[in-house]
């Protein structure tokens, strides 16, 4: 009986221990990716992107620039303003592009590659260490038996959202 007393203590006891280490220890994820200290950092200015390339699809300046205030909006708490934001982007876009990727056995086209590039310049005005000028680029491939006007706006959108992630994390990231 004495030994059935000293092993329900001891199960009690290690319970009370786990109970006392789960309770200490806690885990934080963040699923959005944003590291922003919101104590010196809580605005955000994005200015217009123009498209500033020699070749040029005009919906594309719009999409770029809802997509990449959107993405702030949605991953981070940094509120949006027109000016004298604690961070800031500005920039253009510099590329729009296509040339043949491939080359098929009759000499022809089979494959054309889109190209977009973004030049982004990023002020922090909390910590201007991070300040940066970059170009970002995205690629996509489609067949050249399409016609461009029947697949640009999801190729765009596609090479879009690619280099919005990109200069989201290169901007609040921090991978």
């Amino acid at each position: 009986m004495d030994w059935t007393k000293k092993m329900n203590r001891l199960v009690w006891l290690g319970a009370a221990c786990m109970v006392f280490l789960l309770a200490a220890c806690t885990i934080s994820y963040k699923f959005n990716g944003a590291s922003i200290d919101y104590t010196k950092t809580k605005t955000i200015q994005i200015s217009q992107f123009p498209i500033r390339s020699a070749y040029v699809w005009a919906p594309m300046q719009a999409i770029f620039n809802n997509e990449l205030t959107d993405i702030y909006a949605r991953q981070t708490k940094l509120t949006q303003v027109n000016r004298n934001g604690d961070l800031q982007l500005s920039g253009e876009i510099v590329e729009y592009s296509q040339f043949n990727k491939a080359v098929s056995a009759d000499g022809y086209s089979a494959q054309t590659q889109l190209k977009m590039t973004v030049n982004v310049r990023f002020v922090n005005n909390a910590n201007h260490d991070e300040d940066f000028e970059q170009r970002f680029s995205a690629t996509t491939q489609y067949d050249s038996s399409q016609q461009l006007t029947a697949v640009q706006e999801e190729l765009v959108t596609q090479m879009v959202e690619d280099i919005v992630d990109q200069i989201f994390n290169a901007t609040v990231a921090n991978w």
